[in-house]
Formats: structure tokens, sequence, C-alpha cells
């Protein structure tokens, strides 16, 4: 397939809201988003990223260690079901916001329910760096992005610092 350009924040449709896929053909977009992700060296990359405004995303948390062996997933109309209370702190980074990074607090665990690329629709429990980049993404498809989760001073500083590097 082929590697697409991925957008880069302040793109407007970055901070927009995408839609549910119904009964689209998604093959061809689904090889082109793992091709784009892996060749940005991304563990995660929804589809607003490339432009296309559906509620989907692919990733693969493990594919960089090696071990355990890539898992790639694709996650269409995904719906966080249940979130664990506890909060954990990290620092995301973002495809669309490259060079940066973000510290961000999110749910330790998640329960997902999503459609996988085959129609099936699953559910599963996801905790660690898997609920985190699942967290992420689906942040992309209700038009956030790491910025988002900013306040204030820290908001204003950590967009101006990045504005500067891509002038």
């Amino acid at each position: 397939m082929s590697v697409r350009p991925i957008l880069v924040w302040p793109d407007v449709r970055l901070t927009q809201r995408c839609e549910p896929v119904h009964s689209e053909l998604l093959d061809d977009l689904i090889a082109d988003m793992f091709d784009t992700m892996y060749a940005a060296q991304g563990r995660g990359l929804a589809a607003p990223q490339i432009g296309v405004m559906k509620r989907l995303f692919v990733m693969d948390c493990s594919w960089k260690e090696g071990t355990p062996a890539p898992a790639p997933m694709v996650m269409i109309n995904p719906t966080i079901m249940a979130a664990e209370r506890i909060l954990v702190a990290g620092d995301e980074g973002c495809l669309s916001i490259p060079g940066v990074l973000v510290p961000v607090e999110r749910p330790k665990a998640v329960t997902v329910q999503w459609t996988a690329a085959e129609g099936d629709i699953h559910m599963a429990d996801f905790d660690g760096f898997e609920a985190r980049c699942i967290q992420h993404e689906l942040d992309h498809l209700n038009g956030r992005v790491t910025f988002d989760h900013l306040s204030g001073e820290t908001r204003d500083k950590a967009e101006a610092e990045f504005l500067e590097t891509v002038k």
C-alpha cells in the first residue's frame, strides 16, 4: 500500500470530532494507516491524522520492542465502556505534534468495545501502555490532541515552543 502524509497540529481537522464508520470498504485505508504508522515510528495512528474523518485507528504497542511479537490492532468505532479510577501520569508523544512530549494523566486501565476490520464486535480489557495508547487515539477521534490536556501557561508555552520548531 502506501505511506500517507500525517497532518501536523494546528491543522483544524485535528480538532474535529469524527463520524462513525458504517459500511465503508476499509482494507486499503487500514493498510495505508499501518504503513504510515510504522514508517513514522509510531505505535498508534488515528484516521483523522491522515485527513480521514472517520472513527477508526490502528495501533501496535509492541512492535518496537520485538518482544512480544508485533500485535497490530484495528479499532473501528471504539468506545470506552469502563475506566479504572486510578489515574497514571505519563509523557505522551504524538505523530501530529512531532518532537513534543506532554504529561497526561489517564486511567490506568480501560474496557473497550470496538469493531474489528473483519466486522466482528469485540470487548476487552487493556492496561498499561496499551490503555494509554487507546485513550490517546480515541482522543484524536474526538478532536483532541495532547495539548488539550494542558492548561493555562503550560499549554501556551508548549504550543508556542512547538510552533517555533515548525516554522
